[in-house]
């Protein structure tokens, strides 16, 4: 009996390339969602820092307005000079740089004479249009 040798060979090598690739685009996919959500998480944190710093900004000024013994004696308003710039704040806050301006408006309240005070704080942290640039602004007014 005579054997006819066969020629069905290199089946198994496009299918196992196809699926190396596969995986291996597979893989590229899990690295890059996984950057992304560890960038995330981190700007998240950023904002909540950002956020607590223009806050710290706000309770500054509020400081300066309730107390005008903080302010010089030359000054004729209890507002603080507009606009303030806080920086370094402390620790974790450090990074951060913080803008404060507030505005005094004279009003009546019946037949008292008052002031209602305007207060913007801005907390910034890096560069504008790179990946870690974040930016809280926090505006309170209150009267006096």
């Amino acid at each position: 009996m005579n054997r006819v040798p066969h020629t069905e060979s290199g089946f198994v090598l496009p299918t196992a390339i196809f699926l190396l690739v596969i995986l291996a685009a597979l893989g590229g996919y899990m690295v890059s969602l996984s950057r992304t959500s560890h960038i995330s998480s981190a700007l998240d944190i950023q904002g909540a820092r950002a956020y607590q710093a223009a806050r710290a900004g706000i309770e500054w000024a509020a400081w300066k307005v309730i107390d005008p013994q903080t302010l010089p004696a030359t000054s004729t308003t209890p507002c603080p000079a507009s606009p303030t710039t806080l920086n370094p704040l402390a620790d974790t806050l450090a990074a951060f740089t913080v803008v404060v301006t507030c505005t005094r408006t004279p009003a009546t309240d019946g037949a008292d004479a008052v002031a209602i005070y305007q207060i913007t704080s801005t907390a910034t942290s890096g560069l504008p249009g790179q990946v870690d640039h974040v930016d809280r602004q926090i505006q309170a007014s209150f009267s006096k």
